[in-house]
């Protein structure tokens, strides 16, 4: 690649077809399925919705999930307009280099990829705590071990299955997705076909304003923001997607649509099951026992039957190692991007004979070890400490990514005028920025809660990310000088 002439345009040039991944591997399906694997439904339902109605906003978290949906669906217009003119693994440092600069790019996609590894690490912690208790479950077979062995044998599936190409990873994620995917929705389409628990479905008591700014309805939006996050793989793809001007718009509004119904009805649905005067103190309950996955397993028990019981610890586990296969691709296509690029070594631009980025995919597999065996070696907590700590980073990371990359929408073009629709490239971005820019005041204001930690703890990790962002600006300049 001319490495020159993107530095002097600020526009990521179209790749060779020899540094080019595997073309017309994904339709509009395979691209949603690892959107919704990055979302990891159940792991969202199960983690978030708990604390959002214990300590957020009590019975009106729901309507925070549909106010992260609109957020997300305004920045999802200015995303698409853009999608149409650039089609790159690295999406969001390309979309922000052609509209602020390649120096600004640049330091994104180090924001970018640190908050990728960083929830990879964190869904790790996560899973290698639900694989233990699987484990222990069938404890007679002697599969009762520690959390971190579970993670470093994921680890290990998962890099196999990224090298194995992308077409594998797309039907392992659709079987455990579909599942997972499926128990939810049929329990929330049950549960309102049935007009709800026992107090009705309690539409005013969920979606009423009195409920909607009960108590802190700030905490639920930021966790609501937080369950949404990996929608943005759909542009990721790109170069793999079959008629990508077509297929990423098409997936894009896809996903976020059934993305945020599915969280507003089980969410909703959940709140019903218990009643609206009760789900708070029952959410409470599931907190203060270390048990928030119960909060939602005992109403779709209740409902279905004791197989279910049984069923979703599985599913849970299952929905964990989809979301890090799904974050292990979106990571090591950015690192093949940046080393296609010549910022970061040029080897990392490698591809096997799958037209799978080969040394990216060892190198992401080597920071996911890196992340976890302190955690592992220091015996902490992989929930409190690991989970809690890095999911707080990465979605404040995620968060200032979406707002630089509505900014650069509007940037782009204004100046370039390839695309005059007012709503697309200058209305709905700049509704989508500021309520990405509220969202990341609201993340801030609530840190160490998000985080389950000090303020101290919250600070060092909040300052992390501006760090990020500075170091990759320093190797945008120093490739800069290089190629001249």
């Amino acid at each position: 690649m001319d490495t020159s002439a993107t530095a002097a345009t600020g526009v990521a040039q179209d790749p060779p077809a020899a540094g080019r991944l595997k073309p017309n591997a994904l339709g509009v399906l395979g691209i949603v399925f690892f959107v919704l694997s990055a979302q990891a439904p159940l792991t969202g339902i199960a983690g978030a919705a708990p604390i959002a109605m214990a300590i957020g906003n009590g019975a009106g978290a729901p309507a925070a999930y549909l106010g992260a949906g609109l957020i997300i669906l305004l920045f999802s217009v200015g995303f698409v307009a853009m999608g149409r003119h650039v089609v790159d693994a690295g999406a969001f440092y390309v979309y922000i280099g052609k509209g602020l600069g390649r120096t600004a790019g640049t330091g994104s996609a180090a924001v970018a990829l640190f908050a990728y590894c960083a929830i990879q690490a964190a869904m790790y912690g996560l899973y290698g705590l639900y694989g233990s208790i699987v484990s222990g479950l069938a404890g007679g077979l002697g599969l009762n071990l520690p959390w971190w062995v579970w993670s470093l044998v994921t680890i290990a599936v998962v890099q196999v299955l990224g090298q194995a190409g992308i077409e594998i990873g797309a039907k392992v994620l659709a079987v455990f997705v579909l599942a997972e995917f499926s128990i939810l929705l049929a329990f929330g389409l049950v549960t309102l076909v049935k007009g709800g628990g026992p107090e009705g479905l309690g539409v005013a008591q969920t979606f009423g304003p009195s409920a909607v700014l009960s108590g802190a309805p700030g905490v639920a939006l930021m966790f609501a923001v937080a369950s949404l996050f990996g929608f943005e793989a759909t542009a990721i793809y790109g170069e793999e997607a079959r008629d990508a001007k077509r297929t990423v718009p098409r997936a894009t509004y896809l996903a976020v649509a059934v993305v945020s119904v599915f969280f507003v009805l089980t969410s909703w649905m959940l709140v019903s099951s218990y009643g609206a005067s009760k789900v708070v103190a029952e959410a409470g309950k599931a907190l203060e026992t270390g048990d928030s996955a119960g909060f939602v397993f005992t109403p779709v028990v209740a409902l279905f039957g004791g197989w279910a019981g049984e069923v979703l610890p599985i599913l849970l586990a299952t929905s964990l190692f989809a979301g890090v296969l799904a974050f292990h691709n979106s990571a090591n296509r950015y690192l093949f991007s940046l080393g296609r690029e010549g910022v970061l070594p040029r080897k990392l631009g490698s591809l096997n004979r799958r037209h799978s980025p080969a040394v990216a995919g060892w190198v992401q597999t080597t920071v996911a070890v890196v992340l976890i065996l302190p955690f592992a070696v220091g015996g902490l907590d992989p929930v409190i400490t690991l989970f809690s700590w890095f999911s707080g980073v990465a979605v404040l990371a995620m968060m200032l990514m979406y707002l630089l990359t509505s900014v650069s929408v509007v940037a782009f073009f204004r100046r370039e005028r390839v695309d005059t629709r007012p709503w697309n490239t200058l209305i709905a971005p700049i509704l989508g920025a500021l309520g990405i820019a509220a969202a990341i005041w609201i993340i801030l204001a609530n840190f160490p809660t998000l985080i389950g930690g000090s303020v101290a703890t919250a600070v060092w990790l909040a300052v992390a990310v501006p760090v990020v962002m500075l170091l990759g600006v320093l190797a945008s300049r120093r490739a800069g000088k290089a190629a001249r």
